[in-house]
């Protein structure tokens, strides 16, 4: 048995520039995992694969992104070995924070090492990207400047420990509808040796610990008009004291940058009919 946490993580930094050639887009984000986790366990057996979720509103089948790790990893390596996996789920379901990501990532990791398939990082790696764009990440953690999908990293400076809320309102939020939104106004800024202007900005404010020079998030303006309640918690959070706040990759999950533990707590009671989770930065995507 095997037991492994993986960790939510935030956009401090999101921008959206061209279209690529397969459809998808250019984007510019800078990741950051934060103390928020789901637990799973993952039990060996000679064959076979299932899983038991304490969500139910997550679909424990072969569609779900933890049963397709797996299966990713099975075919990679030709290992016939199987496993059960419970996921103790506390990130929320679609919510910006990459949850189901975090969980692949735990999978890919856990079942390397149970099977003893022996894949090298490298190789861990490119069957993350075939999962998701946020695949990759989560296995790594920490700050990181993204590019591409999100799968070309460079790590950043750790930040110095940060308190941050975060806002789970009860809607839901389409990425695909966001990137086909009217409102989405992509930057027509042109990367130079792999990075904009601004992404190189944002990225000297966020490691000076100017948070509010450096936090943005491009989706918004779309987000927004589609959903107004959340530019209203943005709102009461800088209004509550935050130092910065932005919404997280396409949302709902809205966040606010703190200057401690007790202000969070006191920001979330101001907060009443919200759900608030109170987090921190931390460096690792996966703890075991």
């Amino acid at each position: 048995m095997m037991h492994v946490r993986s960790h939510a993580k935030i956009n401090l930094y999101l921008d959206v520039l061209r279209k690529r050639r397969d459809g998808y887009h250019h984007i510019e984000t800078i990741f950051q995992t934060v103390s928020l986790a789901d637990k799973l366990d993952f039990e060996p057996r000679a064959s076979g694969l299932s899983m038991e979720c304490t969500n139910p509103g997550l679909q424990a089948g072969d569609d779900n992104l933890v049963m397709r790790a797996a299966r990713a990893l099975q075919a990679a390596t030709g290992c016939a070995l199987g496993a059960h996996i419970y996921l103790d789920k506390r990130i929320p379901l679609a919510a910006g924070l990459a949850g189901g990501s975090g969980n692949a990532a735990a999978t890919l990791w856990a079942l390397n090492q149970l099977w003893e398939t022996r894949l090298p990082a490298a190789r861990l790696h490119r069957i993350a990207a075939t999962l998701g764009a946020d695949v990759p990440y989560c296995l790594v953690g920490g700050t990181v400047a993204a590019t591409g999908r999100g799968e070309i990293m460079s790590a950043l400076p750790a930040l110095p420990k940060t308190w941050i809320i975060l806002l789970h309102p009860e809607l839901a939020v389409s990425t695909k509808a966001v990137y086909t939104s009217p409102h989405l106004e992509k930057s027509s800024e042109r990367p130079f040796a792999g990075r904009t202007p601004s992404f190189r900005k944002a990225i000297r404010a966020i490691r000076e610990g100017d948070f509010a020079a450096g936090i943005f998030n491009r989706m918004e303006t779309a987000v927004f008009r589609m959903h107004p309640e959340l530019a209203e918690l943005k709102a009461a959070l800088l209004h509550a004291g935050c130092k910065a706040a932005a919404m997280s990759g396409s949302g709902p999950t809205v966040f606010g940058v703190c200057d401690s533990e007790a202000q969070a707590r006191q920001v979330a009671g101001a907060l009443p009919g919200i759900r608030t989770t109170t987090v921190f930065t931390t460096s690792l995507a996966l703890d075991h």
